[in-house]
């Protein structure tokens, strides 16, 4: 690695102590424009209490207070507070997991610290802080440029300008305006395109440039799959709530019952109807679904991002760090006719050594090996790395040399140097680049392409001496050799291919090398590569033409970042939900684009930045795991709302029956909101639960359609049960109010909770085990129904004993309905069911 501007050509630099930035950080904040709100104890019961429904509950226990009725008050107390308890602890745990897997990807700056440069979250940078930029990084803060070599920056995203600009000290004017023109500026929101500089920071947080228009650009990430669902969901019971609480209101106000006693019915029953404990088990199934991942290597960065990561069906990528392993081993330089080169590998090593760009593996592992013929150079300029020219140029000068003299070192992709050069050196010999030598260099290079090496091409020209060097200066080049790389595939490639093709997962290869090595490679893991189409090919095709042909590609190569932006636009705009793994600069716009953005954290700032997801470790095998767990999240909240919208409407349903020809309320509302209070207890294990394998054998997205179904098919099989309920306490056992109250609610939590074991699967419910806490709180939740009128809260609640023959009609009666929901699931999901088996086979 070069040597930093700030200590070669500014030695005085000198960053802050740790003492003055702990001062600086206490006094100006975070460096964070739009902090992250972090979890408030009370913020979040304070927005609970704030919910209208408790409101009213908490208004009608004042109420009951003033009416003398102190112990119906204090049981709408007492149930309200239980369910904010349970909310808060299972969000604040979600919480806290969340927010600690975030930390292990968080952004992080150079910082100049006690005069050594450290690696610090970017949120601790301050005014006054000296930070070192490089190719990728994302710039921390707004600051003041004090050296630089070849230093671009994109600032798109302050100016909308396409194109990078460079950016310079100006000793002579250090105060100029601090806009993003000033070309000694730099400034938060921005990213390094290429080159190197130090810089010191004058502004952070709220007060930079792009603090003044956060609220405003802060993006809102597009809504995903899941999102929506939820959206719509809620629209959904919002408007059956509505409906149901004015009828049920206006026939108790029609019977002439107490307005107070209708009124807080009516609440009752809204309650009862609201999922409202759906944001917290969503919240903890994604939070578990996170931590699960986590520990299979996967870090998520955005919750919302789970169900989308189950809902991949075409993985694109690289082959580099997915089917092989990303560790590059030089394994042979060679001149061009194919004879091993140490004039080359020199070439080779000072490009390496002196090039400010992007920090290559490739480069990496060029400097492992000591070169002492390299010995003696200097950097004098460099010819940044870029996208379409494909090779980086250094030109060095050797120490104390009279008169001095300057080499160009050019280092690419062999397709793009070999146009340069007009000469080729094997051994001492320099002779012209002839079509016949030309075309021996070309075989050199595609046989060590056939044969799975990565190949770069190393050329030089000696150049005046001039103040400052440009690509127009890489011309008449000296073709020395080729630098041949292996990478080896990944031992579990094949097997992670084949397990993602059975669970519907289609991988793509986008690579920007040549043909030949992707072939080599792809043919070693099975994945067909009859047909490759290269980015010349894409250039001239149309964008109606382009969905087809991405769809029925496998491999592509030779591509540049923009063209890999193109095929995934493409395969979206056919209804594909597409992941896309990347680590590079230009993979930016891609890892945006794509339904689930994939990074590694070795990628550059820019890319993780842009990724939802992070893969601790390289390889398909880590995706897999990934996508299983995503799946698995999704499927355990998909259950909580086939349950919820299905048991809920169909208890409304009865109750609103119920309350037409009954001449007294068919449950009291304290009895209602315990009900619903133990009920939404049951499913808080929801997120432990197991799932189907065939539910995660394919992508599964939101399904509207069936939960709508469930509610209403499976509902009313519930009221159909209710109203047996409703008979035999009436005409067989001539209850009267309390002993018809207690019946029911105990019928009622019986049948909700226990039904969740068969809507829990789509499949054979004595099949697919339930988890241990799930079936444990399940049947606890139902017992406890059972004994309640037994115990001293009875009289409380307003419970009553009842004849051990009713206990024998409830057992029948659930095993009842048990058996006709598992029909009524069958017939709602038997094509589903057809379809998971037929792929799974």
């Amino acid at each position: 690695m070069p040597e930093s501007p700030a200590t070669s050509s500014n030695p005085t630099i000198t960053g802050l102590t740790s003492d003055e930035a702990q001062s600086r950080l206490a006094q100006f904040g975070p460096n964070d424009p739009t902090p992250a709100g972090q979890f408030s104890a009370l913020r979040h019961i304070g927005l609970q209490l704030a919910n209208p429904l408790t409101i009213i509950l908490l208004v009608a226990s004042a109420i009951a207070v003033y009416l003398h009725q102190n112990v119906d008050a204090i049981i709408i107390v007492v149930v309200v507070m239980l369910g904010i308890a349970v909310n808060f602890f299972q969000t604040f745990r979600s919480e806290q997991a969340i927010r600690h897997l975030r930390e292990r990807v968080a952004p992080t700056a150079t910082v100049l610290r006690d005069g050594a440069w450290h690696e610090l979250p970017r949120k601790e940078v301050v005014p006054d802080d000296v930070v070192r930029l490089s190719s990728g990084d994302l710039i921390p803060a707004d600051g003041l440029v004090l050296a630089a070599r070849d230093f671009f920056v994109a600032q798109a995203a302050m100016t909308g300008e396409s194109l990078p600009v460079e950016k310079e000290p100006h000793p002579d004017d250090p105060a100029q305006h601090r806009n993003p023109s000033a070309p000694n500026m730099v400034f938060l929101g921005t990213s390094v395109v290429s080159g190197t500089a130090t810089v010191r920071i004058f502004a952070t947080g709220a007060k930079t440039a792009f603090g003044d228009i956060a609220a405003k650009l802060a993006e809102r990430p597009e809504e995903t799959e899941f999102e929506r669902g939820l959206r719509r969901f809620s629209s959904l019971i919002l408007r059956v709530i509505v409906f149901m609480v004015l009828f049920i209101l206006a026939m108790s106000l029609a019977l002439k019952r107490s307005p107070f006693e209708s009124l807080l019915f009516a609440v009752a029953l809204a309650v009862g109807l609201t999922p409202e404990f759906l944001p917290m088990i969503t919240s903890v199934i994604l939070a578990t679904g996170a931590i699960r991942m986590a520990r299979d290597k996967v870090i998520v960065k955005h919750l919302a991002a789970i169900q989308n990561f189950g809902s991949i069906d075409i993985f694109c990528s690289d082959k580099t760090g997915t089917l092989t392993a990303g560790k590059m081993t030089l394994e042979t330089v060679v001149d061009p006719a194919g004879t091993s080169s140490e004039w080359a590998r020199t070439l080779g090593f000072l490009n390496a050594k002196f090039n400010t760009g992007i920090r290559s593996p490739l480069d990496v592992t060029i400097l492992e090996k000591a070169c002492p013929a390299a010995d003696g150079y200097v950097i004098i300029d460099e010819i940044p790395f870029d996208f379409d020219r494909r090779r980086v140029s250094v030109i060095v000068g050797k120490t104390g040399a009279n008169p001095p003299e300057r080499l160009l070192i050019a280092k690419g992709a062999p397709e793009g140097m070999l146009p340069l050069c007009d000469q080729h050196q094997c051994g001492n010999v320099t002779s012209a680049l002839d079509e016949t030598a030309h075309n021996s260099a070309r075989k050199t290079y595609e046989d060590l392409s056939r044969n799975g090496f990565r190949v770069l091409a190393v050329g030089f020209a000696r150049v005046p001496v001039q103040a400052k060097y440009t690509k127009d200066d890489e011309r008449g080049l000296v073709l020395a050799g080729f630098l041949a790389f292996s990478d080896p595939v990944l031992a579990d490639s094949v097997a992670a291919l084949a397990e993602l093709k059975r669970d519907g997962v289609e991988v793509k290869i986008l690579t920007g090398d040549n043909e030949l090595v992707a072939k080599h490679v792809c043919e070693e893991v099975g994945l067909d590569s009859s047909r490759i189409v290269l980015g010349e090919e894409m250039a001239t095709t149309s964008d109606a033409a382009m969905g087809a042909l991405a769809e029925k590609t496998t491999v592509f190569a030779r591509v540049s970042p923009s063209q890999k932006h193109r095929i995934i636009l493409a395969l979206k705009a056919r209804g594909r939900v597409v992941g896309y793994m990347g680590d590079g600069i230009n993979d930016a716009p891609s890892l945006h684009s794509a339904d689930v953005g994939i990074s590694v954290p070795s990628a550059v700032d820019v890319a993780r930045d842009a990724a939802d997801i992070i893969l601790v470790e390289p390889g398909l095998a880590v995706l897999h795991r990934g996508i299983i767990e995503g799946r698995k999240a999704s499927g355990n909240a998909m259950k909580y709302l086939l349950m919820d919208t299905s048991s809920n409407f169909g208890n409304v349903l009865s109750m609103a029956a119920a309350s037409v020809f009954l001449p007294f309320l068919p449950m009291l509302p304290t009895q209602i909101l315990l009900n619903n209070f133990l009920y939404d207890l049951s499913q808080v294990t929801i997120p432990t639960d197991n799932v189907d394998d065939e539910y995660v054998r394919l992508p599964q997205r939101w399904d509207m359609k069936l939960v709508r179904n469930f509610m209403l098919f499976i509902g009313p099989i519930s009221s159909i049960f209710d109203f047996l309920t409703f008979y035999v306490l009436l005409h067989v056992m001539h209850a009267r109010e309390h002993e018809f109250q207690t019946g029911w609610f105990v019928e009622s939590l019986a049948t909700q909770t226990l039904v969740l074991l068969v809507i829990r699967t789509m499949g054979n419910p004595f099949k697919s085990r339930p988890s241990r806490p799930l079936l444990l709180t399940t049947l606890f939740i139902a017992a406890l129904g059972v004994v309640l009128p037994f115990t001293p809260v009875a009289g409380v609640m307003g419970f009553t004993h009842l004849p051990g023959y009713y206990y024998i009609f409830l057992v029948v009666a659930t095993i009842a309905y048990l058996g006709l929901v598992e029909i009524g699931k069958r017939l709602l999901v038997a094509r589903r069911i057809k379809t998971l088996r037929a792929m799974h086979a």
